[in-house]
């Protein structure tokens, strides 16, 4: 990432309210309110299901700066799984190829930036998994397989139906427990 690129977010993030999030993608800073009580809960609940499942040596985060110098991508996924060992520095960011999953709980306010702002990123940032809990529209859909700038594969549920998660993680998600918007 540019250096003018990283002094530009640290200057969004000094003028922003403290309940916003801020990422980059390429040329656009995007701005977010802090989440609803449902969008929280929601996540909640995945995370939960998702620690009984977390591979060894890995922990979740839910603030960490995921960084793509090569393809000017930073992002902040609602839930992240990294290395240990990537965490132990005071940086706020860490290389978005660590990873092994990204999981969003879309917002309703601007779910073009889920569904199609981070769906275009995350490949690029060659995170393995994408997780997409959309609460409005009650569907989860589970993106895999990045190759060439794109998911290869796509599963969809609606809440109520399973979703399987691949290795590392190896568990079948339950949608049963989540609430829609």
């Amino acid at each position: 990432m540019h250096p003018e690129h990283l002094a530009l977010i640290e200057e969004f993030r000094r003028a922003a309210p403290a309940n916003f999030k801020i990422e980059f993608s390429g040329d656009i800073v995007i701005m977010q309110a802090s989440p609803s009580a449902i969008h929280e809960r929601n996540l909640s609940v995945v995370r939960r299901q998702f620690e009984a499942h977390a591979p060894a040596g890995y922990l979740s985060t839910g603030n960490m700066d995921l960084a793509s110098p090569q393809v000017s991508k930073l992002r902040n996924p609602d839930l992240t799984y990294l290395p240990e060992d990537a965490m132990t520095s005071t940086e706020n960011k860490v290389p978005a190829e660590l990873a092994l999953i990204a999981v969003e709980i879309v917002s309703p306010s601007n779910p073009e930036n889920d569904w199609v702002g981070k769906l275009r990123d995350y490949p690029l940032m060659q995170i393995p998994l994408y997780l997409l809990v959309d609460a409005a529209q009650k569907t989860v859909t589970l993106f895999s397989e990045p190759e060439a700038g794109r998911y290869r594969i796509r599963e969809d549920a609606d809440f109520g139906e399973a979703v399987h998660l691949p290795e590392p993680f190896g568990f079948t998600l339950d949608t049963t427990v989540l609430l829609p918007y």
